[in-house]
């Protein structure tokens, strides 16, 4: 089965260089990456722009618009990207610059999205400081994903991640699609009636578990962390409202991979695991 990863990074940040050699025991490298999503049949996927300008220093309010992939000089042929938003730099004078810079960079084929980092940054979804970001959204077709949930980061404030923000800008903007990532974990109910009330706003299953093969195989094992997951999709009852995603490299592909499939129904694995991702994202092939 063709797969689309809909969530992962290939940005220099090293938190995720600590996480990949330490935890998920994953090779974060350009070879690593096309090595180990070629054995697994991912096909392409949607790298979510993040960039930071000192060590340890995401969520850095001094990187320019937009974030970008920055692991590498290069990217592999099959990664596509949002284009990762600071809201700090939307400010004052330098506002018109900073959304000149993200339009243009929308025209590259490649970039299919933006990425909002709620919590993260302390803004919350709904506030003025995003509108461009939204108009720009509906202008050229794109969805955004939105961070929800947890954050991967103790100077993240969950006040702005949760996912029933989302709702007030769904509501304001119905011609803009937005992915809740993350599943809005562990508001995953939060989350499910929030994309079940709104026919433009959709999921990824990404994230929900950081580790090895060993670390999924162990939670996967946990009924009340499953049941937390299975609520959701089973409270939605509309599996074109989810996305495949992993969040690598915080874990390991094929284990992940196996996971989700558990988790949704054998009949809904071609809509979850391709068709959603490659409709919203637009992605060819």
């Amino acid at each position: 089965m063709k797969v689309i990863d809909a969530h992962i990074h290939f940005s220099n940040i090293n938190s995720f260089l600590v996480t990949a050699r330490e935890i998920s025991k994953v090779d974060y490298s350009y070879q690593g990456y096309c090595q180990s999503f070629a054995q697994h049949q991912v096909v392409a996927s949607v790298g979510m722009g993040l960039q930071e300008t000192k060590k340890d220093g995401f969520p850095d309010r001094e990187c320019g618009n937009p974030m970008l992939l920055d692991l590498h000089p290069q990217l592999p042929d099959n990664v596509y990207y949002c284009l990762g938003v600071n809201p700090y730099k939307l400010h004052g004078d330098q506002k018109n610059t900073e959304l000149d810079k993200l339009e243009r960079h929308l025209q590259n084929n490649r970039a299919v999205g933006f990425k909002i980092y709620a919590g993260y940054y302390h803004y919350h979804v709904f506030n003025e400081v995003y509108e461009p970001v939204y108009d720009l959204a509906a202008k050229y077709q794109v969805p955004v994903v939105i961070h929800s949930g947890n954050t991967y980061s103790e100077r993240g404030r969950l006040k702005y991640s949760h996912p029933l923000n989302v709702d007030e800008v769904a509501v304001k903007h119905r011609n803009v699609d937005f992915i809740i990532a993350h599943l809005g974990c562990p508001w995953t109910l939060d989350c499910a009636e929030v994309i079940s009330k709104n026919t433009n706003v959709y999921a990824d299953l990404s994230g929900l578990i950081v580790g090895d093969s060993l670390t999924v195989a162990r939670e996967a094992q946990k009924k009340l962390f499953v049941d937390l997951v299975k609520a959701a999709l089973v409270y939605t009852g509309n599996y074109q409202k989810f996305l495949f995603g992993t969040d690598w490299p915080l874990v390991d592909l094929g284990a992940y991979i196996d996971f989700i499939k558990g988790l949704v129904p054998r009949a809904h694995h071609q809509d979850v695991f391709f068709n959603n991702a490659k409709r919203l994202f637009k992605i060819e092939g």
